[in-house]
């Protein structure tokens, strides 16, 4: 994991976004945040497990589909399967020590 702070994240509103290997974090981001860090580690996973493209094809098409049923790209982002298994585990330091491989599907028809 790369982590590179950038001064355009925060000024759309986004204190992380993970590229593998790369984590661009705003720049006044604290990279002792646990939290932040522990949710990006899990999407470097993720993106592991599904060799990196097909995790981005799935992202969209999974944020396609939710924005298509809200209506709201806030709510769509939230509950795409990634995303739902990071903010679910954040806070858990020990997550991906007991995660189970492809875990992010337990949160896909949630």
């Amino acid at each position: 994991m790369i982590i590179i702070t950038s001064k355009y994240l925060i000024q759309n509103g986004v204190r992380g976004l993970t590229l593998f290997p790369f984590v661009f974090v705003a720049k006044n981001t604290d990279l002792e945040d646990e939290i932040l860090m522990n949710h990006e580690k899990i999407h470097i996973q993720q993106q592991k497990e599904l060799l990196v493209l097909p995790f981005y094809i799935w992202y969209l098409f999974d944020f396609g589909i939710k924005f298509l049923k809200f209506k709201d790209k806030n709510k769509a982002y939230r509950n795409i399967c990634f995303e739902k298994e990071a903010y679910a585990n954040e806070k858990n330091l020990n997550y991906l020590m007991k995660r189970k491989f492809w875990n992010f599907l337990n949160y896909s028809f949630l």
